[in-house]
């Protein structure tokens, strides 16, 4: 937004009455950059760093655990993917239910299957894919693409840590938009002069100097950062998604992850006494059950067919949910912030999932190659009689993204969902999510995004040491407030809009308006 000025100054009346309104003008948007960057610095850091160390996964990951992903290409034929289930399995404490297979046929990867512990949490166990060697584990919840997730969506404390970071990617808009008009080129000044660095300033001028010029070349990819990322976010997010779903513009049900639909059992009955009681998820003694009677309602799905899977936030490498990209498993994470943590959570054994007469992974992945679907995709095993094997594809380009699923015991697509089928808004969103977790257009896509991140982590690290430096003793620091109101009616409506379309940024902007006035008063100094 540029400050407006009159071009045809009549007196010095005038002219002095239009310097106090541009003068006013500033001090007010200086006021509330100061307040956003005040909130935003520490968060824009942390968002900054996580980010960067996220977009680099594919990379990263194999590099840090290559004891256990990364193997020595054979030329000898890998072993069914069922009797390297059947070996992870056998490494783990007994009560052990598999989750989901991570599918990547990269010759030079282990083979990954996710097992829900007894105690309740999911470790990854890496098989050698030739020999069936176990060559190692590896916690879900505490590895570290998981935890810098953690820290990015909720400084890894839960709803509070997720709302905070909304509000962070909110205020940041104010940040950028504040910061655009105070350096906007007026009075004579050029873009080139904007644009360019002027080095030769010292002390806090350079410093205001260097943060002005970068905040306009980083400005779209921040303002880009924050669109992207609000979609996924743990308030405005979900609503904004649940709205676009029944205005017919987002997902279809059964696109993240969750199974609207449901197995169809064999009819032949069978005796419970047939099965460990331990492997019927569903069994409350020892009597005969037709196979084809539905089991009774899981408290935890509420819908029928849902799978037991209540939650969708982290299907992916490593069982980590989609927010980014998926190069390979978890690259499906930061563009998905709630689509698959909890799927597959109460999977059944190996052995149990034969014994119920499942297909075995093998031949649902056979299916799944015969509709495209290749490598690099997760493959969710049913947690229940009536479950369905879920395959979730979602590569580098949105118009491939496709799930699957699969009655698991006579093989059929009971779903096929693809990008043709999202909602203007979904497919906009999974543009958004691919270009945000740096995968659409490979490593470039990864380095632009580690470019624009370190830049707003370097602007609010200077903002920080310009207030340090101007900060009067035992005070704020918030530049003085201007004697008397200026006319500013598009910056005001431009707020009322902003806390309208973003309620809880809306509530804070109150009492950011209130505190001003009532708490600092006309004593903040400039």
């Amino acid at each position: 937004m540029q400050i407006p000025y009159s071009q045809t100054p009549q007196t010095p009346q005038t002219r002095e009455a239009q310097s106090a309104t541009t003068a006013g003008q500033y001090r007010t948007l200086w006021r509330w950059h100061f307040y956003a960057g005040l909130f935003v610095m520490p968060w824009l850091m942390v968002l900054a760093i996580t980010g960067t160390l996220y977009v680099f996964q594919p990379q990263i990951e194999p590099w840090l655990y290559h004891d256990r992903m990364v193997v020595a290409a054979s030329p000898s034929p890998r072993l069914s993917e069922q009797a390297l289930m059947d070996r992870a399995a056998a490494s783990l404490p007994a009560g052990s239910q598999v989750s989901s297979v991570e599918i990547d046929r990269d010759p030079k990867r282990s083979a990954e299957f996710i097992f829900r512990l007894p105690n309740g949490e999911r470790e990854s166990v890496y098989v050698n894919p030739y020999t069936g060697t176990v060559l190692g584990t590896l916690s879900v919840e505490h590895r570290l693409m998981k935890q810098a997730r953690a820290l990015h969506r909720s400084l890894m404390l839960g709803k509070p840590g997720e709302w905070l970071m909304e509000l962070a990617g909110c205020w940041t808009l104010v940040m950028l938009a504040t910061g655009l008009a105070l350096w906007w080129p007026r009075a004579g000044a050029t873009w080139a002069a904007a644009l360019r660095p002027r080095l030769q300033l010292r002390g806090r001028a350079l410093l205001r100097n260097l943060h002005g010029v970068a905040g306009l070349w980083l400005a779209a990819g921040g303002l880009a950062f924050v669109l992207t990322g609000l979609p996924w976010s743990g308030s405005w997010g979900a609503q904004f998604k649940a709205l676009a779903t029944k205005a017919g513009m987002g997902s279809p049900a059964g696109a993240w992850g969750e199974a609207p639909v449901r197995s169809q059992l064999p009819a032949k009955p069978m005796k419970m006494d047939d099965l460990p009681i331990a492997q019927i998820p569903w069994a409350v003694g020892n009597t005969t059950v037709p196979v084809s009677a539905p089991p009774p309602a899981s408290k935890t799905s509420s819908t029928p067919g849902t799978n037991d899977m209540t939650s969708i936030t982290g299907m992916t490498h490593g069982g980590i949910s989609r927010t980014m990209p998926a190069m390979h498993g978890d690259a499906n994470e930061h563009a998905r912030h709630e689509g698959h943590e909890g799927m597959g959570s109460m999977g059944m054994s190996p052995a149990s999932l034969c014994a119920h007469g499942a297909l075995p992974v093998d031949d649902i992945m056979a299916i799944a190659a015969r509709h495209g679907v290749q490598s690099r995709y997760s493959l969710v095993v049913p947690s229940r009689p009536d479950g369905v094997y879920t395959v979730s594809y979602f590569p580098a380009d949105p118009r491939d993204e496709r799930t699957l699923h699969i009655d698991q015991y006579s093989g059929k697509v009971l779903r096929d969902i693809d990008y043709n089928v999202y909602g203007a808004v979904a497919q906009a969103i999974s543009y958004g999510t691919s270009l945000h977790m740096g995968k659409y257009f490979g490593v470039a896509n990864q380095w632009l995004c580690a470019l624009i991140s370190m830049g707003l982590f370097a602007m609010a690290a200077s903002g920080a040491v310009m207030w340090w430096m101007r900060r009067p003793a035992r005070s704020l620091g918030a530049p003085s407030r201007p004697q008397a109101r200026p006319p500013m009616r598009g910056w005001t409506i431009g707020m009322f809009a902003l806390g309208g379309l973003f309620p809880l940024m809306g509530a804070t902007m109150a009492l950011v308006w209130a505190g001003d006035r009532l708490v600092f008063g006309r004593r903040a100094r400039g």
